[in-house]
């Protein structure tokens, strides 16, 4: 039995952490969020791996609120950053593993071809500096046992994503804007989560290693909201517009997709289309819909 602190239990990853939990009997989750442990708190996170006796971190905590982040500079850092950097002094210390959660946008968005892991880093906006720093500090630390893996457009039954926000706008308005000129891939949670556990037993590197993990495929946004719309079976039409003319304050790579051969190879992992994911994400949904109690 392995006991494992996952951080930012209450965000979409952890939530489905938490969900299929039962599938790994050989693991015992230690469910953590901001109100139970301050991940900023060097002492705070030591005692607690300490008194649990934590074999296993998975960071899925994260500060993910991209153009707020522009503002929120110092918080951002904090969080992606100095967090990140505390972990990895105490995974080192301990010998313990850690599986640190990063994201497409440490890229700049100008490559023609998926992003391998090989590829230099160039962040265009604060969340993505704050969360390449984070990965600096973990790659020079240097934990025994620890690896990286980037993700892109995380998506899940919970919380606040992409998905339930078109949903949403799909049922109040006939037509929605959508952004045609960013190309990545959408990552069910449900889907990362499942991999993380299947491959927590077989991490075994002397140093920390980065791997790229998203569902199959390759979409804009745009295409990702018809897809959503289609499934949903919505009276919505999407029209295609700018980047320029969505006008967010923060800057979008208009080309984050990841290759992920090296986690596929690595650990003999099928990967499913980010269709087929988005297909099973909705089910879900309306799996919860029809399970809530009707009102008078």
């Amino acid at each position: 039995m392995s006991n494992i602190l996952i951080t930012g239990s209450k965000g979409q990853l952890g939530t489905e952490l938490a969900a299929i939990n039962g599938q790994f009997p050989h693991f015992k989750l230690f469910l953590t969020d901001t109100d139970s442990l301050d991940i900023t708190n060097f002492s705070a996170v030591e005692n607690f791996i300490i008194n649990n006796k934590i074999d296993i971190i998975i960071n899925c905590a994260a500060y993910t609120n991209v153009d707020k982040a522009e503002d929120e500079v110092e918080i951002s850092n904090k969080i992606n950053f100095e967090a990140v950097k505390n972990m990895a002094e105490i995974a080192k210390k301990h010998a313990l593993k850690l599986i640190h959660i990063s994201t497409d946008y440490v890229f700049d968005g100008t490559s023609q071809i998926p992003y391998s892991e090989t590829v230099l880093t160039n962040p265009k906006n604060q969340y993505g500096k704050s969360k390449d720093l984070g990965e600096k500090a973990l790659l020079k630390i240097n934990p025994e046992n620890s690896i990286i893996i980037r993700t892109s457009w995380l998506y899940a039954v919970s919380g606040h994503n992409f998905v339930k926000t078109i949903l949403k706008l799909s049922k109040e308005r006939n037509e929605i804007k959508v952004v045609n000129d960013q190309i990545g891939s959408p990552t069910n949670a449900a889907d990362l989560a499942k991999v993380i556990l299947t491959i927590v037993p077989k991490i075994d590197c002397k140093n920390v290693e980065i791997f790229h993990f998203s569902n199959q495929g390759k979409c804009s946004w745009f295409q990702f909201a018809q897809e959503i719309i289609k499934i949903s079976k919505r009276n919505c039409t999407v029209l295609p517009i700018t980047s320029k003319e969505f006008n967010s304050k923060a800057y979008r790579p208009n080309f984050s997709l990841l290759n992920t051969e090296k986690i596929k190879n690595t650990f003999q992992i099928n990967i499913p289309t980010w269709q087929d994911a988005l297909i099973n994400c909705l089910k879900k949904i309306n799996e919860i819909k029809e399970g809530e109690p009707k009102h008078s």
